[in-house]
């Protein structure tokens, strides 16, 4: 007896087998508990980014100022917008065929009211309105400076508004109220530090009290 149980024990050592595991009285199999398993391990999270900085078109660092732009003037030779750093500006979009071309010459008698104190506008002729700029560069300086007498510096007709504006307006949109200039002659107010200090619509005036007072505490600003 003793041989036999040793050679069946051998038997199922050659095959492979394991021994059923035990019974109890009532003939109920005990199964041993499986081993736990280790908890799945948390997604890894990706690791936050900073947000990238706003870059002009030549790869430059943008800062929210208008320094960071250079233009082409009215005469065709380019101009970084830093040549007017540390002065207040009044940034026109114009246009000599609309109803508010007469305020170029108001635009003009508030350039020489504060010119001496450090401020300039700037006009930037645009056809994006009513096509109310459908003429050269030097038909526009020629008109603006026969009818109106105008010295403050004007620069090349740019487009202004849709996806085509040049880059200096798309910044100057994001000015609040923000969004795309409406038409000819809405105004923007820059500081000393060349950041935009307010907006001003076509009908506000270069007479109104509001742009002036405007201008007035720009100026007196350090």
């Amino acid at each position: 007896m003793i041989r036999s149980s040793l050679l069946v024990s051998l038997a199922f050592v050659a095959i492979g087998c394991n021994p059923q595991p035990p019974a109890t009285k009532d003939n109920t199999t005990v199964m041993s508990a499986p081993a736990p398993s280790a908890p799945p391990s948390p997604p890894s999270l990706p690791s936050p980014s900073s947000p990238s900085a706003s870059t002009s078109p030549t790869g430059k660092t943008m800062t929210g100022s208008i320094y960071d732009f250079t233009l082409d003037t009215i005469d065709g030779s380019a101009k970084p917008l830093a040549d007017f750093r540390g002065k207040v500006l009044l940034l026109v979009n114009v246009a000599s065929e609309c109803g508010y071309t007469p305020q170029y010459q108001g635009l003009q008698k508030l350039h020489g009211t504060y010119e001496k104190r450090g401020f300039s506008v700037v006009g930037f002729p645009s056809n994006d309105f009513g096509g109310q700029e459908p003429g050269s560069n030097k038909e526009i300086k020629e008109f603006c400076s026969t009818k109106f007498h105008v010295t403050f510096p004007m620069f090349a007709k740019i487009p202004v508004k849709g996806p085509a504006k040049h880059p200096l307006y798309a910044m100057l949109a994001q000015t609040a109220p923000a969004g795309e200039v409406k038409w000819n002659f809405n105004k923007f107010l820059v500081g000393k530090d060349g950041k935009v200090i307010a907006r001003f619509d076509s009908d506000v005036t270069p007479e109104s009290p509001a742009l002036t007072a405007a201008i007035e505490k720009a100026l007196g600003e350090k």
